[in-house]
């Protein structure tokens, strides 16, 4: 039986989770169970698999832990965007090679669909909006990124709207930004109350628990997985829990857990939202890799994200927030000179889980034991249509998308320590200095 060395826990701060409905946790598991399947993870992917396999096997007990409260981890810290199009930050286009990229078009638009469908049979509350994304640009690097993708747009076919300086006011209220690139196909919400009201509508045969951190796991013909009062036994196991599947033995030296950091402000006054103008709604991520995402949410507040940090043990630390609370203010009177006085309410770090490649991992891990790991920081929809997916497997499904993922470039393996971190480290570091005003 081996020893599970690190645990989610994540700062208090997360302005989605607090500003989200509030809701009863599932009681957290005592006692000993027995499951055929058990999913570890009830994030975008773990929810995905459970509601699908629960679906699949309506006569089977599906078991879905959480180590923390749903909504409150890593699936309710990103910044909301439902991405349609590719975004392969390691191609200059964002889209790279192009049968890879219209396969993963196909499966982001599809976990889209999921999603909206989700959201409509079980009336969630989520902030839904289909409010496209606009790539924004100020320096020289991160103009020439915007040329890059148009192009890239061009080759896969996919629309898109040039807004030059002098029109980007009536579009975000800030003049900051010399040129935007607007794609309308993606969906922006509320994670954290998107990911909450997807666990209060699983189906009846999947049972959550929350706040049950595994604490051990013993492989064999079932396997069985320890915490804190108890043990359960699955027929098959399915990791969804990203980085932290390489504290289950799978994908060692293979996963990044990079940390990104956010603020969001407290509400606007209507004197707020009248100096700033623009539309109500809506999203940026920016041209350069390492640039400021920015939100303006649907109960009119300003979100800003930005700084990374490598953080091997998936917790980031007070020096960690501090640093990226700074940074944070700079951003945004570099954006909004024209609401001096709103401050910040809320400051995170939340995890991606990145792979030096760019790959995901979908699949088969050991005997029994499978795996949709490894986003690359389009959790929502890559998150959503892997879990999917993987459930469609499991019940013998076979076809273009589960062949593709099934057969897709794994990820790949890391230099060993002290050189990863020193790597890691220095290129987040010289990336963000590179940013420059995008930062």
């Amino acid at each position: 039986m081996s020893t599970i060395k690190h645990l989610p826990k994540d700062n208090l701060a997360c302005g989605w989770y607090h500003t989200s409905a509030k809701r009863t946790p599932k009681p957290a598991l005592t006692g000993n169970i027995a499951a055929r399947f058990v999913v570890v993870g009830a994030g975008l992917t773990g929810l995905a698999a459970a509601r699908q396999l629960g679906l699949r096997f309506p006569n089977d007990e599906i078991v879905l832990v959480e180590a923390q409260e749903v909504g409150f981890g890593t699936s309710g810290r990103n910044s909301g965007f439902a991405i349609d199009l590719p975004h392969d930050v390691g191609s200059d286009d964002y889209i790279g090679e192009i049968n890879s990229a219209r396969h993963q078009l196909r499966l982001q638009k599809q976990a889209q669909e999921i999603i909206k469908s989700v959201v409509a049979e079980h009336n969630i509350d989520c902030g839904l909006e289909h409010a496209g994304k606009y790539q924004a640009a100020i320096e020289p690097e991160g103009l020439a990124v915007l040329e890059s993708y148009k192009s890239g747009l061009e080759r896969l076919g996919e629309s898109y709207t040039i807004i030059e300086q002098d029109e980007l006011p009536q579009h975000l209220g800030t003049s900051f930004y010399k040129r935007a690139l607007f794609t309308p196909g993606t969906i922006l919400i509320q994670p954290s109350a998107y990911v909450k009201g997807a666990a209060d509508s699983l189906p009846a045969n999947v049972t959550l628990y929350e706040n049950t951190a595994i604490t051990s796991v013993d492989y064999g013909a079932k396997v069985t997985l320890g915490h804190a009062h108890g043990t359960i036994q699955a027929d098959k196991l399915v990791l969804t829990n990203n980085a932290f599947a390489s504290s289950f033995g799978f994908l060692k030296n293979r996963l990044l857990p990079i940390f990104t950091y956010a603020s969001m402000t407290r509400p606007l006054n209507e004197e707020e939202q009248a100096a700033l103008g623009g539309k109500s709604t809506w999203g940026i991520i920016p041209a350069h890799p390492f640039g400021t995402t920015l939100r303006r949410t649907p109960d009119n507040r300003l979100l800003v994200r930005n700084s990374m940090t490598f953080n091997p043990n998936g917790k980031c630390t007070d020096a960690h927030l501090k640093t990226a609370y700074q940074r944070h203010v700079q951003s945004y009177q570099n954006r909004f000179p024209m609401l001096p006085n709103v401050e910040f309410e809320y400051t995170w770090g939340g995890a991606m889980c990145l792979s030096r490649n760019h790959m995901t991992f979908f699949g088969e891990l050991a005997p029994n034991v499978y795996g949709s790991l490894c986003c690359n920081g389009l959790g929502i929809t890559r998150g959503t249509i892997g879990g999917h997916l993987l459930a469609d497997w499991l019940a013998g499904d076979r076809n273009e998308s589960i062949d593709y993922l099934l057969n897709a470039e794994k990820p790949c393996a890391n230099p060993p320590e002290p050189l990863l971190s020193t790597g890691v480290n220095a290129n987040l570091m010289l990336g963000q200095r590179k940013a420059g005003l995008e930062a």
